[in-house]
């Protein structure tokens, strides 16, 4: 009994200092996110709280405004896909976290 509640412990500091890094690198994890390199489920979102989910997802916004922002490289196929799918990560990443909290029943507007 004695070693669960220490795994448990331990379980739930890692929690802990995972939210408490994510809280300050946002724009690390979302450029992340755009990636490819982090994908958002609601495993990787279960030690965010409301704030957190919040402050997240108006870094993605920030961050497609930036992408949006770019000039266009009507070109360049490969620079356009490129640009398309990190957009696409970012809007699906947005959605995750939109059904994440309403399951949650987090108030989240954006």
């Amino acid at each position: 009994m004695l070693k669960r509640r220490q795994k448990q412990r331990a379980i739930d500091s890692d929690t802990d200092k995972m939210a408490e890094q994510t809280k300050r690198n946002l724009r690390a994890i979302v450029s992340d996110i755009s990636e490819g390199f982090i994908t958002v489920n609601p495993i990787y979102l279960k030690p965010f709280d409301e704030n957190d989910l919040k402050s997240l997802c108006k870094a993605i916004e920030r961050k497609q405004t930036e992408i949006r922002t770019e000039p266009f490289p009507y070109d360049d196929v490969y620079l356009i896909r490129k640009r398309n799918i990190r957009l696409q990560r970012l809007y699906t990443a947005l959605m995750v976290i939109k059904n994440f909290a309403r399951e949650k029943k987090f108030r989240i507007s954006y």
